[in-house]
C-alpha cells in the first residue's frame, strides 16, 4: 500500500514529504515533480523495497505480499508453527518438552547425581550455603576473613556470573553495580588474589552438565570416563575420585580451591548443625562438618537453579504471545538456518562436547587481568587436562540463558556483546590466530546469515532466553547474619548493608 503526500501548498522553500510503503521522502525544494518520472521512481523504489523484504527467505520473493497482506495474529501463527515445526525435526519427534525446563522444587524432573539425590532440607541448606560469607575461614590474607562466598563470583544479578572478565573473590573489594566494578584491594598482594585464568563459569542451569569448567575436568562420569590416569592425588581434580558429577565435584573442590569451608564450632554458633542433621539425616555427626558433605548441599541448590521463567520457555509452555516476533524470527534461524542448535540443544541449550572456535584468552583482554600468562595451561581448554593434542584450544560448549547479565562472553570474556558473538559464528573467521585452522571445529564456518537474521538470533539469545526473576533463588540472609555476596567494608557500604 502506497501513500503519498505531497500537495506543493505552504513554505515553497521547504521540501515536501511523500510518504511511500512506510519510508518517508522529501522533495528538492523549488522543484516541480514530474508525475511520470515520479512514478517511475517511485515504482522502481517499491519493487526495490519488495526485493529488499524477501532476501533471505528460502523462496525467494514468495511470501512478501502474501504476509504483508496478512493479519498479524495470522503472521505471528504462521512463525508459531514454522518454529514448532523446527523443534520437533531438531529432538526427534519430543518437541517441545524436549526444550523444557522443570520447575525448580519439581526434583523428580531435575537432572541429579544418584549419589547425591535433591530433598528440600539438602537444597535449603545449599541455598545458604552458597551465599554464606562466614564459610571464608581459610583465606591467605589474615584481613580478608569472612569477606567472600560462592556467590562473589557466581551471583544472581549476573546470571549466576561474576558480571566481571576475570572472577574476583578474595583480595577484591566493593561491589559496584552488580560486581562489575568490584576491584582488587591495595593491601592485598597479588599473589594472595583468587583469581581464575579464564572466565568464571555459570552455575546457572549446570544440572544439565556431567563434567564442569570450561575444559570439563571436573566430574568422574560423562566425558571423563576414560581420564582417570589425569584425577592426580592432591590436586583438585583428585575430588573425581569421589564417583559423582562434576557439579558435585566443582562444588566440593571449589570449596579448597577457593578458601571456603566449614568447622563444628562456626556450624554451631550459627545453627548450620541442625540443617546440617535434617540434609544428611543418615551420617553421623562427627562426619558433617566436611567440605564434602557442604559441597554436596551446594550442588543441590545448585542443581535447582533452572531459568525457567524466560520468555522462550513460557511460550514453549504455550503462550505464544511470550516472544516478539523479532525473537521468533531469531529462533527459527537458531534452530533452522544457522545451526546453532548442532551445539546448543536441551533445556539449557548446551551439550557436553568441547570445540574450539578460535576466541581470545583471558590474558589478552583489555580489561585488568591478574595471574594469568600465555603459558597457563587453561589457554589449551581440554587439552590442558587430558593432554592429549588433538583436545588443545577446544573449549565446552556454554549454556545459552541469562548471558545479558554478564557481558563477558567466551573463555577469555573477549567479547562485550551478543550481536557480535553471533555476527563472529557467522563469519567464521578466527580472532585468535594462537588456534591452528586444523583445530577449528568443522561446525565454524561462514553461515550466510543476514544482519537482519544476525540481529533476530541476538534478540533471541539476549532477550527471549532472559528470566528477570532470577533474584527468587537468593536468601533474605544467611545464618551468620553477615553481608552477602560479599562483606568487606567497601562492598558493605556500597550494597547499604550493615551485618
Amino acid at each position: 500500500m502506497l501513500i503519498f503526500y505531497s500537495s506543493g501548498r505552504g513554505d515553497s522553500s521547504k521540501p515536501m514529504p511523500i510518504i511511500y510503503g512506510g519510508l518517508l521522502h522529501f522533495t528538492p525544494k523549488n522543484k516541480t515533480i514530474k508525475m511520470r518520472n515520479f512514478f517511475l521512481r517511485e515504482i522502481g523504489i517499491l519493487l526495490l523495497v519488495c526485493l529488499f523484504f524477501s532476501c533471505g527467505r528460502e523462496g525467494g520473493v514468495e511470501s512478501f505480499e502474501v504476509q504483508a497482506n496478512l493479519p498479524a495474529s495470522s503472521r505471528t501463527n504462521n512463525l508459531d508453527a514454522e518454529l514448532n515445526s523446527l523443534l520437533e525435526a531438531q529432538s526427534e519427534g519430543q518437541g517441545k518438552s524436549f526444550f523444557q525446563f522443570p520447575e525448580s522444587n519439581d526434583f523428580s524432573n531435575i537432572p541429579q547425581d544418584p549419589l547425591n539425590p535433591l530433598t528440600p532440607e539438602k537444597v535449603a541448606l545449599g541455598k545458604m550455603l552458597y551465599h554464606e560469607t562466614g564459610l571464608a575461614i581459610n583465606p591467605k590474607h589474615g584481613g580478608t576473613t569472612g569477606t567472600f562466598s560462592c556467590a562473589s563470583c557466581h551471583f544472581a544479578e549476573a546470571g549466576f556470573q561474576a558480571d566481571r572478565a576475570q572472577g574476583l573473590s578474595e583480595g577484591g573489594m566493593g561491589s559496584g553495580m552488580n560486581g562489575f566494578q568490584r576491584n582488587r584491594n591495595p593491601f592485598v598482594p597479588e599473589a594472595m588474589l583468587d583469581v581464575q585464568p579464564v572466565r568464571s563459569p555459570a552455575t546457572l542451569n549446570v544440572a544439565y552438565q556431567k563434567n564442569m569448567l570450561w575444559n570439563g575436568q571436573f566430574g568422574a562420569t560423562g566425558e571423563n570416563i576414560g581420564t582417570e590416569d589425569k584425577w592426580k592425588v592432591g590436586t583438585p581434580i583428585a575430588t573425581n575420585h569421589l564417583g559423582v558429577e562434576g557439579v558435585e565435584v566443582q562444588a566440593i573442590a571449589g570449596l579448597g580451591v577457593h578458601r571456603l569451608g566449614i568447622n563444628e564450632k562456626m556450624a554451631k554458633k550459627h545453627g548450620y548443625d541442625a540443617m546440617l542433621k535434617k540434609a544428611f539425616p543418615d551420617v553421623a555427626e562427627k562426619d558433617l562438618y566436611n567440605n564434602e558433605k557442604i559441597g554436596l548441599a551446594i550442588a543441590a541448590y545448585e542443581r535447582t537453579l533452572l531459568a525457567n521463567k524466560a520468555p522462550f520457555q513460557a511460550w514453549l509452555k504455550g503462550r505464544d504471545g511470550a516472544m516478539t516476533e523479532s525473537q521468533k524470527l531469531g529462533a527459527i534461524a537458531f534452530f533452522g538456518k544457522a545451526g546453532c542448535v548442532d551445539c546448543h540443544t536441551g533445556p539449557a541449550l548446551n551439550k557436553m562436547e568441547f570445540h574450539a572456535i578460535g576466541m581470545k584468552d583471558l590474558f589478552e583482554n583489555e580489561e585488568e587481568i591478574f595471574l594469568t600468562k600465555p603459558t597457563d595451561g587453561a589457554h589449551l581448554g581440554r587439552g590442558g587436562f587430558t593432554g592429549k593434542a588433538e583436545d588443545n584450544y577446544k573449549f565446552k560448549v556454554p549454556q545459552l540463558y541469562n548471558l545479558k547479565d554478564s557481558p563477558f562472553y567466551g573463555h577469555g570474556s573477549s567479547m562485550r556483546y551478543i550481536y557480535h558473538v553471533v555476527q563472529y559464528k557467522n563469519k567464521g573467521i578466527p580472532e585468535n590466530e594462537r588456534v591452528p585452522r586444523e583445530q577449528l571445529a568443522s561446525e565454524f564456518k561462514p553461515l550466510g546469515l543476514t544482519n537482519d537474521e544476525v540481529n533476530n538470533i541476538a534478540d533471541f539469545i539476549e532477550n527471549a532466553l532472559h528470566d528477570p526473576a532470577l533474584k527468587r533463588y537468593v536468601p533474605t540472609s544467611v545464618l551468620s547474619g553477615q553481608c552477602f555476596p560479599f562483606n568487606d567494608a567497601r562492598a558493605k557500604r556500597e550494597m547499604e548493608c550493615d551485618d
